[in-house]
């Protein structure tokens, strides 16, 4: 298996937009993403048995090494997500929150898990405005404790191993508590983004761990050791979840949060120790002949996954050639609409009445592809009318998702699988953190600047509400039903498009895992603004005869894909990150 051949490379900070296909759009820079640091050659392995692909090196090792131990994709999944929160801390880990698919092989069932982070059953649609009422500015609202969610991912590891897992729940916390213990070596892409953010390095906690004396973040290679968070998984592996949501760690959370210098939150240990993760029916539709499942609300990822593709089934991509303009002009423009039905219906499904099913039903698919133009871009993306029951005011109510998230895809020996996105939302989430381990931002997802227009929408702050995301953690089957992919990145807003662009390039084009993963996108923002990898400045003069003004950017994805084939496992890792393809 090829690992990544890391590099230090420089790091552009940029906000982000409305956005969709591998990208960041460019806004003001008022907070800070998961920052783009450079990308490296396609990265691909294949394996007979059993496969991880991974956001790290080691965190796909510790995956491997316990399916090579026998255990499934669920007990790998707990492994690699653990070892994520040590080396990877700025995307993800049980601090925040996640959402995954998982195949039961010998069931024959998909099915998909709920570990989105819920809101403080106090929270009300005022927490983030301002004393006279106006929003708060997005770093406002991201650092300190009110926009902390109550996370979900220890639950999430608690459920898949309930219902999936085979070996003992303490010994998958062995490869996480040795790195802790004994610590790794700090690699580029961490350091850079520990650079890049003045937010976290005022942190005390964040600035003892990560910083030197002078303010610098620790060197490259040096040697980071968490002995607090060691201390949690010891607690976590002989207690269970309970350790985590109840006791000395809850506390802990909740004081962090309630006497954050900055926006003081409101979180209970009531709230810590009602949090549930659910399992929820996973959501499929057709593409060409396959079938394509993913994950419901509160996630918009599958029901954009699902919508997208099924507009763009009215076009014949394979004859207009891979990467052509026309084919990216399809890609942007049915993902302009997805996008829009996300905006006005998608939130928390326990508190709105979603119409997940008529927004991915075929005739509804159908009528808004006749509204895309091969000949120009569209003006306007309009949501679609669905019946909606309620009375809620339906309008757009985007919320500027940011993309410090991770995705990891596995295949054990006895073919069942698992697709898992997880996150902190933000670069290193609220920029708190306690125990060893940082606290998410989840809730400013909810979308806060139509409560200050006195809107009543779907995604609006509630009590004990889960915020809406775009994480796609997907899995795809043939058409004899047989699983055949699992695939999901991180971006925030932008997930959707790059899962649809990877299976663009899979299905349509006839990519490896790794070349479709590497694969250059292209992405839209507010107004007529695309912005363009490298790989498509050929397409440029022709997307903007289309209407279309185009930029070059760099992106920051993290896809990873695993395939089955006739010859076996093929993986693919995104190389714009630091994922790497482990197997045997």
């Amino acid at each position: 298996m090829k690992q990544a051949h890391f590099q230090h490379l420089r790091v552009v900070f940029a906000a982000v937009s409305l956005v969709v296909c591998s990208a960041y759009a460019v806004r003001a820079q008022e907070e800070l993403p998961e920052a783009a640091t450079g990308r490296t050659a396609a990265k691909s392995g294949t394996a007979k048995s059993y496969m991880v692909v991974a956001a790290n090196p080691l965190a796909a090792k510790a995956g491997t090494d316990i399916l090579g131990l026998g255990g499934s994709a669920a007990d790998a999944a707990i492994a690699v997500q653990l070892v994520l929160n040590i080396v990877e801390p700025q995307s993800s880990g049980i601090g925040g929150g996640a959402f995954a698919l998982y195949w039961d092989a010998k069931a024959g069932k998909v099915a998909s898990y709920d570990g989105r982070e819920m809101s403080p059953a106090a929270a009300a649609e005022n927490r983030f405005l301002t004393q006279d009422g106006k929003p708060m500015g997005r770093s406002q609202a991201i650092v300190g404790g009110k926009s902390v969610g109550v996370p979900g991912v220890v639950r999430l590891l608690e459920i898949l191993h309930k219902q999936h897992g085979k070996l003992a729940w303490a010994k998958l916390f062995d490869p996480a508590i040795a790195i802790a213990d004994k610590g790794f070596a700090i690699s580029p892409r961490l350091n850079a983004l520990l650079a890049g953010d003045s937010a976290f390095a005022r942190n005390p906690v964040a600035r003892a761990t990560y910083y030197q004396s002078d303010g610098k973040p620790k060197p490259v290679g040096t040697i980071l050791k968490n002995p607090e968070f060691a201390k949690v998984l010891r607690a976590i592996a002989s207690q269970g979840a309970d350790a985590f949501y109840t006791g000395a760690i809850a506390a802990d959370i909740v004081r962090a949060v309630a006497t954050a210098t900055n926006n003081p939150s409101d979180m209970t240990l009531d709230d810590l120790k009602a949090y549930k993760a659910i399992e929820r029916p996973a959501l499929c539709g057709p593409y060409r002949t396959f079938k394509i499942c993913g994950m419901g609300p509160p996630s918009s990822g599958g029901p954009g996954v699902i919508q997208t593709l099924g507009i763009l089934s009215a076009f014949d991509l394979r004859a207009m050639g891979a990467h052509s303009a026309t084919a990216e002009h399809l890609l942007i423009e049915a993902g302009r609409l997805a996008l829009a039905d996300r905006a006005v219906y998608m939130a928390d499904p326990d508190k709105v009445a979603v119409p997940t099913e008529a927004l991915i039903a075929p005739d509804y698919l159908k009528r808004r592809a006749t509204l895309i133009s091969t000949t120009q871009r569209m003006p306007e993306a309009p949501a679609g009318k669905v019946p909606v029951k309620g009375a809620l005011n339906l309008i757009t109510a985007p919320s500027p998702e940011l993309p410090s998230t991770s995705h990891f895809s596995i295949v054990d020996a006895e073919g069942n699988a698992l697709a898992m996105t997880t996150s902190v939302e933000a670069q290193f989430g609220s920029r708190l953190m306690v125990d060893g381990f940082i606290l998410n931002n989840q809730l400013t997802d909810f979308s806060y600047q139509d409560v200050a227009e006195k809107r009543t929408v779907a995604n609006r702050v509630e009590g004990g509400k889960r915020p809406r995301s775009s994480m796609s953690p997907t899995l795809v089957f043939n058409d004899q039903g047989k699983f055949e992919m699992a695939l999901g990145s991180p971006l925030g807003a932008a997930i959707v498009g790059i899962v649809v662009k990877t299976l663009v390039c899979m299905i349509d084009w006839q990519m490896s895992p790794a070349d479709a993963a590497a694969a250059p996108g292209a992405l839209f923002a507010l107004g007529n603004g695309v912005t363009i990898e490298d790989g498509l400045v050929a397409d440029r003069p022709a997307l903007e005869a289309l209407g279309h003004q185009v930029r070059v950017g760099e992106f920051a994805s993290g896809i990873h894909v695993i395939r089955v084939t006739k010859d076996g496992l093929v993986g693919g890792a995104d190389p714009r990150r630091e994922g790497v393809v482990l197997g045997k």
